[in-house]
């Protein structure tokens, strides 16, 4: 494992995302606690030092099981991130005290404003509410060393939210190969950059889409660098861009693990003809794009028939990138499906990738 500096401290290279552990009976708010914290054990071993949850992470259980698993270690050993998110309850007060709690700590190494976007910037932008100064009030008492965002805004928005406050430490933004242009990333990048503040990396696989690419441009890849995985290229790229402090993976399995430690054992940014290489297979990529869903399940709290949206989504995209009918085992038998969808755009306003959910129900529906 690789270090960067970070102001006082040094932080591994790659870090772990906990939304993604490994669950019981399909349901995100069992983690299967032995599972998990094998790959726990395993990520402090390999050098991993940061861990990245949320209040709304795995229904709540994310920072209570790292509670746990992170207890085993010293505090000192690891820096754990947590964050803000205002849709889940605005009393930010009763939210962080319970964090703290949960957690089993007395201070977070990070802290973060959870999501900024279209919909929640104006909330912590509001002066009555107060948000930013109860933060700052908790880093003053030594109860938040660093303070900082996740984002995922447009170019303007995300301007305008730093010139509201200038003084973050650390932003968090969805960068990767393929959003660097579909998303806007590479604007949002260099918007940060010109603040001089430290950018972590989420979604550098986009939900795992990296790493199961249509064959054509895997084939590309593969030929390039045949003893290297695909996620690898992914987290390669980003370790060419120089303000990347630390790029977040949310490991489910050991397999992962052990293959993206093996790539972060030092940095091997890609090299001028890998770059030509990536470029190739991202054209194919872009030709044969689905819905960018990363199965975040932001949409699934709000849709009034509770349809599991990443599921169905996940079901248009292997249609729509193999050209073969519905192979999900399962999908048929779901109780709800897109024609269940009353259209009513709720999920779109929650969803990080600005997906048009109902439209794309409207599409399966039709067939």
């Amino acid at each position: 494992m690789f270090y960067k500096a970070f102001q006082n401290t040094r932080i591994s290279a790659l870090g772990m995302g906990c939304m993604r552990f490994p669950v019981d009976d399909g349901n995100d708010a069992k983690i299967n606690r032995i599972q998990a914290q094998k790959i726990i054990d395993a990520a402090m071993e390999g050098g991993i030092t940061y861990y990245d949850t949320a209040y709304i992470y795995h229904a709540g259980n994310s920072e209570s099981f790292l509670g746990d698993a992170l207890g085993r270690y010293p505090r000192e050993s690891y820096q754990l991130a947590t964050k803000f998110y205002v849709a889940a309850n605005p009393d930010i007060a009763s939210v962080f005290e319970e964090q703290l709690r949960r957690c089993k700590t007395e201070y977070f190494d990070f802290y973060l404003l959870h999501s900024v976007s279209e919909e929640y910037a104006p909330q912590f932008m509001d002066e009555q509410k107060n948000y930013l100064g109860y933060l700052l009030e908790q880093k003053e008492k030594g109860r938040i060393r660093y303070l900082g965002f996740s984002s995922h805004a447009h170019p303007e928005l995300l301007t305008r939210f730093l010139k509201w406050y200038n003084g973050f430490d650390m932003a968090q933004i969805q960068l990767n190969y393929l959003d660097w242009s579909l998303l806007d990333a590479k604007q949002q990048y260099e918007i940060i950059s010109s603040y001089n503040i430290p950018i972590w990396v989420m979604e550098p696989l986009k939900g795992g889409t990296l790493c199961n690419l249509v064959p054509e441009a895997a084939a590309i890849l593969q030929k390039a660098a045949p003893k290297r995985s695909l996620a690898s290229w992914a987290f390669r790229y980003l370790m060419g861009l120089t303000h990347v402090q630390t790029i977040l993976s949310g490991m489910s399995d050991l397999e992962q693990l052990a293959d993206n430690l093996a790539t972060f054992e030092q940095p091997a940014p890609l090299n001028e003809d890998e770059q030509k290489a990536l470029q190739q297979a991202l054209e194919i990529m872009l030709k044969n794009l689905g819905v960018p869903c990363t199965g975040c399940r932001y949409c699934c709290p709000v849709c009034p028939v509770k349809l599991n949206i990443p599921y169905i989504l996940k079901g248009y995209n292997e249609q729509k990138l193999t050209g073969d009918a519905w192979r999900l085992d399962g999908l048929a038998a779901m109780p709800h499906g897109a024609a269940d969808c009353l259209h009513c755009g709720a999920c779109s306003k929650r969803c990080p990738q600005q997906i048009d959910i109902p439209g794309v129900m409207r599409k399966i529906a039709a067939g």
